[in-house]
C-alpha cells in the first residue's frame, strides 16, 4: 500500500454532480467516470439510479452485453432484478444483496426486472459499480457469486448502521471475493450521528443516497446524488443533519493506466480492440434463453484534449 502523507488543505478534494445518462428503459446518474474524476482506487464506473416507480411494461431491461477485465457489483436499495450470464448463472438480486461478477477474459450478462414487475409495475433504486482487475488477473476465468443481505457484515457504530458490502472497512471484511484493496460500504446515519471514514485506503469518496451530511472542516452541506472525493490522508468525519444514507468507496489505485471503452476495461488498448472485434463477430459466449443483445457503439474518434486517455467513450457504458 502506498504511503499516506499528512494532507494540505480541507478534507474534501472534489465535489461532482453526476451527469444524467438515458439508457432507454431508465435513466442513471453517472458519478464515475466524469470529466473531473476518472477513478477512485480500482473503481472505474459508478451508476446511481432511482428511487423511481415504473408502470406495467416499463421495467428496466439491460439486454445482453459483454465485459472484460473487471468485476461488476450490483447493489439494490429497492426493487428486484434478475441476473443472467453466459456461464449459466440465473440469480435474483434483492435489496441489500451483493451480486459480484468477474468478467476476466470475457463474459456476457443481462439484468432485467422480474416478470412480475414487468407485468404489474414496481420500484427501482440501486447502483451498478465496476471494479478494474489487477493486471495479472485481467484474463482470469469468469466467475460469479451472490451474497445475500444476511451474509454481509453489519455493524452498529453509535447511531450509524454500517454494511460492508465489498472489501474491508471498519474492522470487518465482506465475503465478496474482491481481488484488490478496496472498500464499498453502505452507511445509514441517524440524525446528528457522526461517522469517521477510515483513513487506511489511499483514495476515498462518498455518494449521498438520501438526507444531508456535513463534513467537519467544510462549510458546505452535501445532499442527494453528490459524489464527494476526499483528500488522501485527511481526517474525514461525517455528521448527519437528519436521517441520511451514504455509500463510501475507497481503495488503492493501480500503478498501470486503465482504458475503458463501452463495457470493456483493460490495461491494454490492443486487448480492447480485440474484444470489440469479438463482439462484432459474435465470438463471445451466448446466454441461454436470450435472443437480444446490445450492439457495439460506433467509435467516437480521437478523444478531446480535456478527456484524457482513461476512457475512449465516456457516455456509452452500459449499466449492468
Amino acid at each position: 500500500m502506498s504511503d499516506i502523507h499528512a494532507p494540505l488543505g480541507p478534507p474534501v478534494e472534489t465535489v461532482i454532480l453526476p451527469a444524467v445518462r438515458d439508457l432507454g428503459d431508465f435513466k442513471v446518474r453517472r458519478a464515475l467516470p466524469s470529466a473531473r474524476r476518472r477513478t477512485v482506487g480500482p473503481f472505474v464506473f459508478l451508476d446511481d439510479y432511482g428511487p423511481d416507480v415504473f408502470g406495467p411494461g416499463q421495467g428496466a431491461n439491460v439486454r445482453p452485453h459483454p465485459h472484460i477485465g473487471l468485476s461488476t457489483l450490483s447493489y439494490l436499495m429497492d426493487g428486484e432484478m434478475v441476473h443472467r450470464d453466459s456461464a449459466g448463472h440465473v440469480q435474483s438480486i434483492r435489496p441489500g444483496d451483493a451480486n459480484w461478477m468477474t468478467a476476466g477474459r470475457g463474459i456476457v450478462h443481462s439484468e432485467r426486472a422480474p416478470a412480475s414487475a414487468q407485468a404489474a409495475g414496481g420500484h427501482r433504486f440501486g447502483q451498478q459499480i465496476w471494479v478494474a482487475l489487477p493486471k495479472a488477473l485481467e484474463e482470469m476465468e469468469p466467475v460469479f457469486s451472490h451474497h445475500g443481505k444476511s451474509s454481509l457484515p453489519n455493524l452498529d457504530n453509535e447511531g450509524v448502521a454500517i454494511t460492508v458490502v465489498a472489501g474491508s472497512g471498519f474492522g470487518a471484511r465482506s465475503p465478496v471475493p474482491s481481488y484488490s484493496d478496496l472498500m464499498y460500504v453502505d452507511a445509514v446515519l441517524q440524525p446528528r450521528s457522526r461517522l469517521q471514514v477510515p483513513v487506511e485506503h489511499v483514495e476515498r469518496a462518498m455518494i449521498l443516497i438520501s438526507g444531508e451530511v456535513e463534513v467537519e472542516g467544510e462549510a458546505n452541506i452535501f445532499a442527494r446524488s453528490q459524489f464527494v472525493v476526499f483528500r488522501p490522508g485527511a481526517e474525514v468525519v461525517l455528521r448527519a443533519l437528519g436521517a441520511a444514507r451514504v455509500i463510501l468507496l475507497a481503495g488503492e489505485p493501480f500503478a498501470e493506466q486503465r482504458h475503458v471503452y463501452w463495457n470493456f476495461v483493460s490495461s491494454s488498448r490492443e486487448r480492447i480492440e480485440a474484444a470489440k472485434e469479438d463482439w462484432r463477430s459474435g465470438r463471445f459466449p451466448a446466454i441461454a434463453g436470450e435472443t437480444e443483445f446490445i450492439p457495439l457503439p460506433p467509435d467516437p474518434g480521437p478523444p478531446a484534449p480535456s478527456q484524457g486517455l482513461h476512457e475512449k467513450h465516456p457516455a456509452s457504458g452500459t449499466s449492468g
